[in-house]
């Protein structure tokens, strides 16, 4: 029968060695006590910070999104109304509604006629119209 040695003694009886010092944990009365260290503060900060910065990209995502879906919409518009002419790239356009509300794209300012105004575009050197937001003119009283 074999001999048991005491707790406090590492011995391995697979390499039939005493390998204390190879244990990640304590293994003496005298040594310190293992303590966990209490992370729930540090995980909950960080876990609210990667949050908002996830909502926060989110949302500048979300922004770009519907500009871009704004401008294809636009696009789209211009592309399917009438107009008789060849545009060219960096020349002011306005685009009107017919009295059946089919899009047509003028020359003619808004103050140059009282037509249905539907917007102000620029063609881009891309060929992708860009809507300008023209300051109202002040009539003279």
């Amino acid at each position: 029968m074999k001999k048991k040695k005491p707790d406090q003694v590492v011995y391995n009886e697979e390499k039939e060695a005493y390998d204390a010092a190879l244990t990640p944990y304590a293994t003496n009365l005298g040594a310190p006590a293992i303590v966990t260290d209490d992370v729930t503060t540090w995980k909950n900060t960080n876990i609210s910070k990667v949050n908002h910065q996830f909502k926060t990209e989110y949302t500048e995502l979300k922004r770009k999104y519907d500009e871009m879906m704004e401008r294809f919409e636009y696009n789209n518009l211009i592309y399917a109304a009438k107009f008789s002419f060849e545009p060219i790239v960096g020349a002011i356009y306005h685009l009107y509604r017919s009295k059946n509300g089919d899009p047509f794209l003028s020359l003619i300012s808004p103050e140059e006629c009282n037509w249905d105004f539907a917007g102000t575009f620029e063609l881009k050197a891309d060929k992708i119209w860009s809507r300008i937001d023209v300051p109202e003119t002040k009539v003279n009283e």
